[in-house]
């Protein structure tokens, strides 16, 4: 027996004898021969295995294969234009490992309760599998798009004293009776004193929200990336994450190209996005945009998905809205010199109804005016004094951003809802398995 050979690789083993390790995922058979299909976490292939190819003992194990049966399969790789992967395996040998044992993911349509009530062999099935994979691919491609510039990963906390925009929709933890912390929502603020530490941080981790929220956009717990950038104006913070999503997105197309045909995912949008050259439009233009399609706001309003959609739909990539009001976002926002009833921040807005992906905004970095800020926010001085702090020794601009992991994958790869692209989701209606 040849060692073994994953199915992603068979391409490369055209004519050659290989042995795999491997899973059924379904068969029929006509005749004197059946066909295998069969996976091992890299890909999928057809095997094919006439009668006469094996005794007649292991032909018959082969017809009677149940549905996720575990199996030793040796085999000659043969091209087969009409396959996704170009090969099939002429099977030569098998040997069961172990029973299928009435696998509960049948052929047939299933629910999506049902599917996630079964998530842990779910994610054997090609639709999940593709779209973790995208995931893995992106996570990989953010540490490189940061480590390529100068970048330190910096690890930030998951209990904190307080919130980043207050304590609403925060999940307490009681602390031995003793105390309260909170599970993070986001690791900004530590990421800024890493940032004025060593320059240019960047935190990537889970974080947590308790909102009562059912809709596709919402888990409870989600995947952040969060740079933080010295000397970073508002301008530059936007190109940031310009350069960001485009490499992201070009990642994709370049090394999912197998996950996204699985997915049947129109790429389009995402090779405008690769190319960059993200339309901007002020806050205000927005407002005029949306009332010109029939959703009129007040000056002040923050958007809904609705609106976004509209917003994300006047552009074949992404779009920044940028000079927010100040009454709408967060305390930490730097306002503009020349008014200071908006903040130098944007949103990025992702088409084809997927909304938000990021929001970033230049700091304050004024030591008064954060503390008025903290002040007219009723926020804990105590709790925020620290942070604070950081405003004394050097203080200089600085900007940062954070993104939804699962948010941008939804988008990448198409799917309707956000518990799609997460291996085990956390919702309001799912904590199982």
């Amino acid at each position: 027996m040849s060692s073994v050979t994953r199915i992603h690789d068979l391409p490369q083993h055209v004519g050659e004898s290989v042995t795999l390790e491997a899973w059924l995922t379904g068969s029929r058979s006509s005749g004197k021969i059946a066909f295998l299909q069969l996976r091992d976490g890299s890909g999928f292939v057809q095997g094919v295995l006439p009668a006469d190819a094996v005794d007649e003992d292991t032909f018959q194990t082969a017809r009677a294969l149940d549905q996720e049966a575990a199996v030793h399969v040796v085999g000659t790789v043969a091209e087969d234009v009409r396959a996704p992967s170009g090969v099939e395996l002429h099977v030569t040998g098998l040997t069961l490992v172990a029973a299928g044992n009435e696998y509960p993911i049948t052929p047939k349509e299933h629910g999506v309760d049902f599917l996630f009530e079964h998530r842990h062999v779910h994610l054997r099935h090609k639709r999940p599998w593709a779209i973790l994979r995208i995931r893995d691919l992106v996570e990989r491609s953010i540490h490189d798009f940061f480590a390529e510039r100068g970048f330190l990963r910096f690890d930030a906390p998951f209990f904190m004293p307080t919130a980043v925009e207050g304590t609403t929709n925060l999940f307490e933890i009681d602390l031995f009776g003793e105390d309260t912390a909170y599970l993070s929502q986001s690791g900004q603020l530590y990421a800024e004193a890493g940032a004025l530490a060593f320059g240019k941080v960047y935190t990537f981790g889970p974080t947590f929200r308790a909102e009562k929220s059912k809709t596709r956009r919402h888990l409870l717990e989600f995947w952040m990336i969060e740079p933080e950038v010295a000397w970073l104006d508002h301008a530059g913070n936007m190109q940031l994450q310009e350069d960001f999503v485009a490499y992201l997105a070009g990642r994709v197309l370049e090394g999912a190209k197998e996950e996204l045909a699985l997915l049947e995912r129109d790429t389009t949008v995402l090779e405008a996005t690769a190319q960059g050259g993200f339309p901007r439009m002020t806050y205000d233009a927005a407002l005029d945009a949306l009332k010109a399609a029939g959703e009129e706001l007040t000056w002040g309003d923050d958007f809904g998905a609705p609106h976004e959609t509209i917003l994300g739909d006047l552009h074949d990539r992404p779009v920044f809205i940028e000079g927010w009001p100040t009454q709408t976002k967060a305390f930490y926002m730097e306002p503009y010199e020349d008014d200071p009833t908006r903040v130098k921040a944007a949103d990025l807005i992702a088409p084809e109804g997927y909304g938000e992906i990021i929001g970033g905004s230049q700091r304050i970095h004024d030591l008064a005016l954060l503390e008025r800020r903290i002040a007219e926010h009723d926020l804990p001085s105590e709790a925020f004094a620290w942070y604070v702090d950081l405003r004394r020794h050097g203080s200089v601009p600085h900007s940062g951003f954070g993104m939804g992991l699962e948010r941008l994958l939804a988008w990448f790869t198409g799917v309707n809802h956000l518990r799609e692209v997460v291996p085990f989701p956390r919702m309001l209606t799912r904590m199982y398995p």
